[in-house]
């Protein structure tokens, strides 16, 4: 109950647009591949991120 409003962190954040990202590609990998790809990419930076906060956190 008290963590209903709880602000979600940059990762939690990150790795919901990450899925996101992923899904989307999937559904365009049937219709439009160019732009499929793209969103893989975009997906690839976002874990780029995720990993880097990761790293960070664990440096900390």
């Amino acid at each position: 109950m008290f963590g209903l409003f709880k602000k979600k962190s940059e990762k939690e954040n990150l790795q919901k647009l990450y899925a996101k990202l992923l899904a989307d590609a999937h559904k365009l990998s049937t219709s439009n591949r160019k732009l499929s790809d793209q969103k893989v990419y975009e997906a690839e930076e976002i874990m780029k991120r995720i990993e880097a906060i990761e790293k960070q956190s664990q440096n900390d």
